[in-house]
């Protein structure tokens, strides 16, 4: 389920003071990297994620398998940070507007 516009601006706001939590280094998106996005998405909902990938081209290939991969709504990206929305099932910790 696509995230409204209204929804996009509040995740943004509250991702805005986070640190990124996840990293893609110099050997990009490996299967352990994804693991640790998935499992970091099912724990905390809204993640910020530093993408060290050498050019935009590269970085938007990435965040195109990350968002396929753990079925996440990219929020945003601003250089090489990317935030990310899973809501829990479970337990859903982030409310969004309607």
């Amino acid at each position: 389920m696509p995230i409204s516009e209204k929804q996009r601006r509040h995740l943004k706001g509250l991702a805005h003071h986070l640190k990124p939590v996840v990293m893609v280094g110099q050997h990009g998106l490996t299967e352990s990297v994804l693991n640790e996005t998935a499992l970091t998405l099912e724990t905390h909902e809204l993640i910020k994620m530093r993408i060290n990938a050498g050019d935009r081209q590269e970085r938007a290939g990435i965040i195109a398998e990350i968002t396929e991969k753990t079925g996440a709504e990219l929020v945003q990206t601003i250089g090489h940070i990317a935030v990310f929305y899973l809501p829990n099932s479970e337990k859903q910790k982030i409310r969004l507007p309607g």
